[in-house]
């Protein structure tokens, strides 16, 4: 395929779920851009450029994988990446719900954009960035759960707090 893609999410942090889904995407299409939102309403444990950072040290065995922060709509940095198609992940009925209700306003906003829904790898189904958060602000070990830079960028800010 020759389309290029946007993975958009928050990567607060990125998981080895979210990189499941970036290799298995990069190797469909040519181009993916991994859209970080800025996402103010949410308080992260990261700020966006550190966030930025650590899916881009995450994703730098991908060449065809770029690391974009942005905030405000998505269907306007969609329209600056020119680009119509989205890649989301879905692990629950529950984020289909609520990706199917995205979809169809990203569709009022923005005619022509697509979205793909990918399912993680069995291995990765419970794993999501708040459940990572919350077993490391409580002690737990997540080293398995994310890339070894991103578990060590955990690490330093847990002691920082």
């Amino acid at each position: 395929m020759s389309k290029s893609v946007i993975y958009p999410g928050t990567f607060d942090p990125i998981t080895n779920g979210h990189l499941n889904l970036i290799e298995r995407t990069a190797s469909m299409f040519n181009s993916v851009t991994i859209g970080v939102a800025a996402s103010p309403s949410k308080k992260t444990m990261f700020t966006l450029d550190e966030r930025v950072t650590l899916v881009k040290r995450s994703c730098a065995h991908l060449s065809n994988v770029s690391v974009i922060g942005f905030s405000g709509l998505l269907v306007d940095f969609a329209k600056e990446q020119q680009s119509d198609v989205l890649i989301r992940g879905l692990r629950t009925t529950m984020d289909f719900e609520y990706e199917f209700g995205l979809t169809s306003m990203y569709r009022k906003l923005l005619p022509g954009l697509e979205s793909i829904f990918l399912t993680p790898a069995e291995e990765f189904a419970f794993l999501s960035s708040t459940i990572v958060r919350e077993v490391a602000t409580h002690g737990g070990d997540v080293a398995q759960f994310v890339p070894t830079s991103v578990n060590s960028a955990i690490l330093a800010k847990l002691k920082s707090v």
